[in-house]
C-alpha cells in the first residue's frame, strides 16, 4: 500500500501550478499533485481550502486560470464534464446521479444499453443485461439483493458501490472521489473503504477528497493537504500521523515540499 515512487514514473494524472480566481478571491494558488497507477491519493483540507474547486477544474467544471492538467502524460483541457468523463475521468459524489426508478441493471448499464436489430425497431436485451451486471459485480465484490431491484431500495453505501463498480468495469483512468461517505453510516462506510481498497489494488488510481481523516488513514498511500488554495502538506501517510495532518489543516505547521 505504501510503495515509493521512482522519479521515472509517469503519473497517471498530475496537476502543475494550477492557480484559480473568482474575482478577488484567489480559489487555487499554484497547486501541483499527482496520482499514480494502483494509488489512493487523499486529498485533505477543511471547508474553503480549495479541494472542490480543484476537482472541479480535473471534471472539466471550471477552466484554470493558470497552470496545466496532464491525463498519461498529454496535456488536456477539458470544457465540459462530459469531456473529461469521455477521457477516461470520473468523479464519484456524494449524491451521484442515478435513476432510482430504474433497476440496478439499468443503471449499470445507463448510456451503454444492449440493443438487438429488429426491423424498424430497437429492442433493449433486458435479460442479457441482468446477466452481464450479476457477474460483474459477483467479481468485483459488490452485494445487492438482486439486480432487478430499484435503485431506490438501496442504501446509500450500495448505491455508491454500484456507481463506483460502474465506473470501474468501464474502462476508467482515473476516479476522483468527492466526500463520498459523508452521508452514510459506519457499517456503509466500511464497505464503501473496502471497494476502494479492491479497486485500486487491481491498479485504478484514485483521488479521495474527504474531510474523515481517519479514512484518508486507512485506503490512502500519499496525501495532500490543501489551506486557502495552497499545497501546505503532502508526503507518505506512513511516514505522518493524524495529529501532524491535523496540524497541516489549521495552519499549525507547514511542511509542503
Amino acid at each position: 500500500m505504501n510503495k515509493e515512487r521512482t522519479a521515472e514514473e509517469t503519473p497517471v494524472l498530475r496537476v502543475e501550478n494550477v492557480s484559480k480566481n473568482f474575482g478577488n478571491i484567489q480559489a487555487l494558488k499554484n497547486v501541483s499533485l499527482g496520482v499514480y497507477p494502483g494509488e489512493v491519493l487523499g486529498l485533505l483540507g477543511d471547508n474553503g481550502a480549495g479541494k472542490s474547486t480543484l476537482i472541479k477544474i480535473i471534471s472539466g467544471n471550471f477552466h484554470a486560470d493558470e497552470g496545466s492538467i496532464y491525463l498519461e502524460g498529454n496535456r488536456v483541457r477539458f470544457d465540459s464534464p462530459a469531456e473529461s468523463r469521455k477521457a477516461g475521468i470520473e468523479t464519484v459524489y456524494q449524491n451521484s446521479e442515478i435513476c432510482e426508478n430504474a433497476s440496478v441493471a439499468a443503471n449499470f448499464f445507463i448510456g451503454r444499453e444492449l440493443c438487438g436489430n429488429v426491423p424498424g425497431f430497437r429492442v433493449l436485451k433486458e435479460r442479457t443485461m441482468v446477466g452481464e451486471t450479476e457477474n460483474i459485480l459477483s467479481d468485483i465484490g459488490i452485494e445487492v439483493y438482486s439486480v432487478k431491484s430499484k435503485m431506490g431500495f438501496l442504501s446509500g453505501g450500495q448505491r455508491q458501490a454500484i456507481v463506483l463498480g460502474r465506473f470501474f468495469h468501464w474502462g476508467g483512468k482515473v476516479a476522483l472521489l468527492d466526500e463520498p461517505f459523508a452521508a452514510l453510516g459506519i457499517a456503509e462506510s466500511r464497505k464503501g473503504l473496502q471497494l476502494i481498497r479492491q479497486v485500486s489494488g487491481r491498479g485504478l488510481p484514485i483521488i479521495l477528497i474527504t474531510h474523515n481523516i481517519e479514512h484518508a488513514f486507512e485506503v490512502s498511500n500519499r496525501f495532500v493537504v490543501l489551506r486557502h488554495g495552497e499545497v501546505v502538506g503532502k508526503g507518505q501517510i506512513k511516514d505522518v500521523t493524524v495529529d501532524d495532518v491535523v496540524s497541516m489543516i489549521t495552519g499549525a505547521i507547514h511542511v509542503a515540499t
